[in-house]
């Protein structure tokens, strides 16, 4: 598990290693969320390169009688 430090201008550095098991490149675009008391950083992709990433996706959600 790697650690780092908030900078007094709220900043981080992402550790080498999760740098490079994530290809992450300089410049590149991140999203940035914050789930139950966690912040979760996600490399932005191009749309194109998204094209079937939810492949088989459980979709059997339950839905209000005016959205079905």
């Amino acid at each position: 598990m790697d650690t780092v430090t908030l900078t007094s201008k709220f900043q981080i550095a992402i550790p080498k290693g999760v740098r490079e098991r994530m290809n992450l490149a300089v410049g590149q675009r991140l999203t940035i969320l914050a789930v139950d008391g966690q912040i979760v950083l996600a490399p932005q992709s191009e749309a194109p390169s998204m094209r079937g990433f939810a492949a088989g996706i459980d979709t059997t959600v339950p839905r209000d009688d005016d959205r079905v």
